[in-house]
């Protein structure tokens, strides 16, 4: 019996990427609206870079963590979406062995580093309010610099193996991936080895990632509500309401979605695989899209080093 072009004895070279696999349709009615978002993410976040870099006002610890976390989202929104959008719009489906993990080690790396990111910003947030007065003694240059190596050192060190683990499996049959990206559970169940380990290490390790970036989150905006209903200057709280707010509701939307993802891969509970993709590829998108928004150009001195920028022209 001949074995199908799926199966072969010889280890797999590369791998075939099926977005949609029982919805293929999917692909023509979201590919218009991916792109808009992966352009709006990358004009938003390219924009408060060059704003942050040309004004020297804003050379300050709180915009070099905006900084950082724009980098972050480029990085992953360049490093997943073209890919997608080739599938779609062209259907190329393949994608190189040495490619495809590749993928995942900068997925598995800068995703924990963006968590770690907003967890340091609500921290920075947290001084701000509840202690203003020691604000400029807390949030150095220095701190960021020291924030920002343990934010790369820790993802890097922590959630590394999970790539590495997968790149080590022996692949000597099925070498279509569904899904489009290559998500370390989605490529390591093609390998003829038991993923046990892989399974294990990436739910501990995202967990306590993850899990603790949430939860010194959620602990950073508890005080930070405390203080602000303690203002008596009128329409302070409702600022600091206001703008804390929309800040918790996009990191609460960041890790809902890694929570969907996580515990659905995991568990294998019963849902769709189809959804299960799609949010794969939003999480890649609308924070990257929405975060310049909600924590840059909402701010009174970076909207005027926008209107600066527009007025020299550049």
């Amino acid at each position: 019996m001949k074995l199908s072009s799926n199966y072969s004895a010889a280890p797999v070279s590369e791998f075939l990427l099926i977005c949609f696999p029982n919805y293929q349709s999917w692909q023509h009615w979201l590919s218009l609206p991916l792109s808009l978002l992966f352009l709006l993410a990358m004009g938003a976040n390219t924009t408060l870079l060059i704003v942050i870099w040309l004004e020297a006002s804003l050379h300050e610890p709180m915009y070099y963590l905006l900084s950082l976390l724009s980098l972050l989202d480029i990085v992953l929104c360049l490093t997943v979406i073209p890919k997608v959008l080739a599938i779609f719009w062209l259907d190329l489906r393949p994608i190189s062995f040495s490619a495809c993990f590749l993928q995942m080690f900068i997925m598995n790396s800068f995703l924990p580093m963006e968590s770690c990111t907003f967890m340091v910003m609500a921290y920075d947030r947290y001084v701000a309010i509840c202690h203003p007065l020691r604000y400029p003694s807390i949030i150095t240059n220095q701190f960021v610099a020291k924030a920002s190596v343990f934010i790369v050192s820790r993802s890097v060190l922590l959630l590394s193996p999970v790539p590495v683990l997968s790149a080590r499996l022996h692949y000597c049959g099925k070498n279509v991936i569904e899904n489009c990206i290559c998500a370390n559970l989605s490529v390591s169940r093609l390998s003829c080895d038991n993923i046990t380990l892989n399974r294990i290490y990436q739910f501990v390790a995202g967990w306590i990632l993850f899990g603790s970036d949430f939860f010194l989150i959620f602990l950073s905006y508890t005080f930070i509500l405390r203080a602000v209903l303690k203002f008596k200057a009128e329409g302070a709280a409702t600022k600091a309401l206001s703008t804390c707010g929309s800040h918790f509701i996009l990191i609460l939307f960041f890790s809902t979605i890694l929570l969907v993802v996580v515990l659905t891969n995991v568990s294998r509970k019963r849902v769709p695989m189809d959804i299960l993709i799609l949010l794969n590829v939003l999480h890649h998108l609308i924070p990257p899209a929405l975060n310049p928004i909600v924590y840059g150009f909402r701010t009174k001195e970076l909207k005027q080093g926008f209107q600066k920028l527009l007025q020299r022209g550049f």
